[in-house]
């Protein structure tokens, strides 16, 4: 019997020595994972704070509803072409930049930066079609440009859809950019893949600039000057998951269901320029065939690329844009 007390005891012993290891082990996992996450927040604070003093301002502010929003105008053609961003783009007007190169040679180009993007301010206004038109509406009427063609890249072919049927004696043509089609998502709630929560407390403990540090650099290939690609990396990380730019993509499922029903005005000239094949979405070129299918002056050209086909098919893009309105001032001859 005092064998076996012993060994009980032994047993115990053991017992108790390991579980003192693990919590250890732990605690200084605990530890660890503690001041990593200080760390890195702290080198995020200064490393914010370091690069606001960086920022190069560019493009002239308008005031819309008490607030600054930016845009860029460069070019003297006769006819003005408005560009609007897709969601989420940190910097529209230095985005565009390869776009605009091509096109302000022969048209007045606009960049729009809507609230939350770029040097615009920031908005607690609410992030629907409704509003968000209604501001880039408003920043034109102020810049007295009253007859243009609106050019949308992504989610803006969402919003320009809602657009020219609220103002179509204003817009002379639209052009989407690998633009969103209403039906895309059919009755599916595209909320975004990752929790919002989520996505928010990885920017405020500063790990999202870790991560983006990791990964390759988005900016490295562009056709752009090196202080641009700079400036972009500065204000797309700013912007990231400001409180505009999640507000809007928790009306994304609204703001596609506000303009499922709407069509392209019949008479309105529209070409769309896509990616042959969207890997997200099934039948792309369908989808945007049949929203111009009963236009006067419609048409849907492709080419290789990304979703950010601005990038590397500019020159297409502009040539063929020119193309399109030359046929169409020409009656379609």
């Amino acid at each position: 019997m005092d064998l076996d007390t012993s060994t009980g005891k032994k047993s115990v012993n053991k017992m108790k020595k390991l579980l003192i290891i693990l919590l250890k082990i732990l605690a200084t996992l605990v530890i660890t994972i503690v001041v990593f996450i200080a760390i890195v927040f702290v080198i995020d604070k200064i490393s914010s704070k370091l690069e606001t003093g960086k920022i190069k301002p560019y493009g002239q502010f308008v005031t819309v509803d008490g607030k600054n929003m930016n845009v860029l105008i460069q070019g003297q053609g006769a006819e003005t072409v408005v560009l609007l961003p897709g969601l989420g783009t940190g910097t529209p007007a230095l985005d565009f930049k390869p776009l605009v190169e091509e096109l302000s040679p022969f048209y007045k180009v606009v960049v729009i930066e809507p609230f939350g993007y770029g040097l615009s301010d920031i908005t607690e206004k609410e992030r629907s079609t409704e509003n968000i038109v209604g501001e880039i509406h408003e920043a034109l009427q102020i810049l007295k440009i009253d007859r243009y063609i609106l050019m949308g890249h992504s989610i803006a072919g969402i919003y320009g859809l809602d657009y020219v049927n609220k103002y179509e004696h204003e817009v002379s043509a639209f052009v989407g950019i690998d633009s969103s089609a209403p039906k895309q998502y059919g009755n599916k709630d595209i909320g975004s893949p990752i929790p919002t929560t989520m996505i928010t407390l990885l920017k405020e403990t500063g790990l999202a600039r870790l991560v983006m540090k990791l990964r390759d650099d988005p900016f490295a290939s562009l056709p752009v000057d090196d202080d641009s690609k700079e400036q972009m990396r500065i204000l797309s990380y700013k912007n990231f998951r400001n409180a505009s730019i999640v507000n809007e993509t928790e009306n994304m499922f609204s703001n596609f269901k506000a303009v499922e029903n709407l069509t392209f005005p019949k008479n309105l000239p529209v070409i769309f320029f896509l990616q042959p094949n969207s890997t997200a979405i099934e039948g792309w070129s369908t989808l945007h065939e049949e929203q111009v299918k009963n236009s006067v002056y419609g048409k849907v050209m492709t080419f290789q690329g990304t979703h950010y086909l601005h990038h590397t098919k500019s020159k297409e893009i502009a040539e063929n844009f020119r193309a399109f309105i030359e046929e169409v001032n020409h009656g379609g001859q």
